[in-house]
């Protein structure tokens, strides 16, 4: 994987394809192939940058000191894509990718010319109610890390609290394994994961959320009717606050739409990224 060094530290990240940039983030305790089938359908007309977000299963620690709260991660995002002599990508989020892509747009629209949002952290649901109970864990030391290692049994993903809410197919039980793994292999990764997880907090998104109502870049959104932990109706409020955009629906599918729903995630995206333009200079946000 090619990789960068910014200020916050070194990210890896995996480049494909060539067109238009479009750069999807994913969410915690996950990484880049996360989005594989996406990247698949979208890499022969787009150039699709999926960074491994230090968001615990990064494989190289940031920097001692590095700023990772949700606000941190947004600007390590911007970061990259000046140092990819980016002027502007189309920004896609899910999961908690789709809370630092709220952040990135309020904060950095200069980076930003297209914005879509897929079922992830909105308003007060950050996190979802299931995992309200990691930012307290992360304050104790060594408790995050033991709460974790019960997710190396298989049958424990499963349960609502871990991944089995995510998808409606099948776990992709070898990517798990590696992402676990590389939070356990590395004091610093968990170190990195401990501060980012004190960020999480049902407060952390309202500002932004404010700000999106003066929002002018091209914005799609994209949720799931099934999600049980990012409610379709929180999609439908992003609708009615954020200037002209457009909220597709997506059947037979929970969080994870780049792994139950591919062909038409991509295809939303695709169709998205044809029909609007990222070249016009932001406004600047109140």
């Amino acid at each position: 994987m090619p990789q960068l060094t910014l200020d916050q530290g070194t990210v890896h990240y995996r480049d494909t394809g060539e067109g238009e940039p479009v750069l999807l983030l994913h969410g915690y305790l996950m990484d880049s192939r996360l989005w594989e089938p996406v990247v698949e359908r979208l890499a022969p007309d787009f150039r699709c940058i999926v960074p491994d977000l230090p968001l615990g299963a990064h494989r190289t620690p940031m920097n001692p000191g590095a700023d990772l709260s949700l606000a941190g991660i947004a600007r390590l995002v911007a970061d990259l894509i000046d140092a990819l002599g980016l002027p502007r990508v189309t920004l896609v989020g899910n999961d908690l990718g789709t809370a630092v892509a709220q952040l990135a747009a309020v904060r950095h629209p200069e980076r930003i010319g297209r914005l879509v949002l897929t079922s992830g952290e909105c308003f007060d649901n950050c996190p979802s109610p299931w995992f309200r109970s990691l930012a307290p864990a992360s304050r104790v030391p060594g408790l995050l890390a033991l709460t974790f290692r019960g997710l190396r049994l298989r049958a424990v993903r499963r349960m609502p609290f871990a991944f089995g809410l995510l998808t409606k197919g099948a776990l992709p039980h070898e990517l798990i394994d590696d992402w676990l793994g590389a939070f356990f292999a590395d004091p610093g990764v968990r170190r990195d994961c401990t501060e980012v997880t004190r960020g999480i907090l049902p407060t952390a998104l309202l500002e932004p959320a404010e700000r999106l109502a003066f929002f002018d870049r091209p914005t799609l959104l994209v949720f799931a009717r099934e999600d049980r932990l990012f409610p379709y109706a929180h999609g439908e409020r992003l609708a009615a606050l954020v200037p002209g955009a457009r909220l597709e629906t997506v059947l037979d599918s929970r969080t994870w739409l780049m792994r139950d729903q591919p062909e038409l995630t991509a295809r939303l995206i695709g169709d998205f990224i044809r029909s609007t333009s990222a070249d016009t200079e932001p406004a600047e946000m109140s």
